[in-house]
């Protein structure tokens, strides 16, 4: 029987567990009976790749060569004609421009290119200015993940305000119940040895240079001389993972921080810790503070892009300037020293998630962005749609 959902392809680096790749997986699983999800990688496949593959998904590798692979849009658009595409979804700025060159000189499919972060420093250049106004057609939706997102394509991409839209990114809001939170966080704390009432800090983010673990760890070795029983648990990997291993052994405070790679337990670990830390240099909207926030974790994060959209200053989190490990030092102090004001900062983050950062809420967004672009594109119907191999 021939499979009549309109085919959505969402375009990725790779499908590694990080932010917009979490995103683009909850999406397919939440609209696979709409629509048909194919996943078309650029660079990698990736864990969740492989795992989106088991659920069986199309996760395909298109092997993007090193420097400016101008074959890769050939590639990529051979995929496009085999799927019968109708809408693809390119995650970030690189997979958007592979994306649009790939159906020049036509203007279909059309393209959601969603844009999750930027780099740092984040700096505006001519020539992708004067490309996007190529690239970007009638037909196509941009999407910001926040509002600082969305000034910084408006101002480093020249991007017209009036072509993008806001969705921000949303997390399940109960992962666990209170009861399942109870027996994971002696589960957790069992696991690394960890007494009932020691404090706890947690940081969730890949090794990464934008995400600053120096900061972080530098901190909580200013915080220990002050609260000498305090963990900081670091959940991740990446390339700076063993260069924050170092330095954590430098400052004398390696016995104190546990370094816990990949997770796939975000949740129970969230149930496990008193304060959750986040150093970055650049953020979109950050899923991990999201995820704290509907654990009714305190947060102490920097004050850098996103971030002060997801965190109400002083009600549900404390904020300091990046790369302040001072500063950073003296909110994770303030905030270990005062368990009441931990309490009802939980409360007033998770009632804030509640009201702008569901899931649920995301996914509608969405799927409404689908179906009005979908509707658009009429002039492909099923029967022309060719079926994989």
């Amino acid at each position: 029987m021939n499979d009549t959902r309109p085919v959505i392809a969402q375009v990725l680096h790779k499908l590694y567990i990080a932010g917009a790749e979490v995103l683009a997986a909850g999406l397919a699983r939440k609209l696979v009976d709409r629509y048909r999800f194919v996943f078309l990688c650029l660079d990698e496949i990736g864990p969740l790749g492989e795992q989106l593959a088991g659920e069986g998904f199309d996760v395909l590798h298109l092997h993007r060569q090193p420097g400016v692979d101008w074959p890769i849009a050939w590639r990529l658009g051979r995929r496009i004609k085999q799927y019968g595409v109708d809408l693809l979804h390119a995650h970030q700025y690189t997979p958007f421009f592979w994306s649009a060159l790939s159906r020049l000189p036509r203007a279909q499919p059309p393209i959601i290119f969603t844009e999750h972060g930027r780099h740092y420093p984040d700096q505006r250049k001519v020539k992708r200015v004067l490309a996007n106004k190529v690239l970007l057609r009638g037909g196509d939706c941009v999407i910001a993940v926040g509002q600082f997102v969305k000034q910084a394509l408006v101002h480093n991409e020249g991007i017209a305000d009036q072509r993008i839209e806001v969705i921000y990114n949303g997390v399940d809001p109960a992962p666990l119940d209170a009861q399942q939170a109870v027996k994971a966080r002696v589960e957790v704390r069992d696991e690394f040895n960890l007494a009932t009432d020691q404090p706890v800090v947690l940081q969730v983010a890949r090794f990464h240079p934008v995400k600053d673990h120096a900061t972080s760890i530098r901190a909580f070795a200013h915080m220990t001389s002050q609260i000498p029983n305090a963990c900081l648990l670091l959940a991740g990997e990446g390339q700076k993972r063993s260069e924050s291993q170092a330095l954590a052994k430098q400052l004398g405070v390696a016995n104190g921080v546990r370094f816990l790679g990949e997770r796939d337990d975000v949740s129970r670990l969230m149930a496990a810790a008193d304060l959750f830390v986040l150093s970055s240099l650049s953020e979109g909207i950050s899923l991990t503070l999201l995820e704290a926030m509907a654990a009714q974790l305190p947060i102490a994060a920097t004050d850098v892009g996103g971030n002060r959209e997801v965190i109400a200053g002083g009600e549900s989190g404390l904020l300091s300037p990046r790369g302040d490990d001072r500063a950073l030092s003296t909110n994770l102090v303030a905030l270990l020293d005062d368990r009441d004001r931990r309490a009802a900062m939980g409360r007033a983050g998770r009632q804030r998630l509640l009201e702008h950062f569901t899931q649920q809420q995301m996914h509608d967004q969405y799927a409404g962005l689908f179906e009005r672009l979908i509707g658009r594109y009429s002039n492909v119907s099923a029967s022309q749609r060719r079926s994989p191999p």
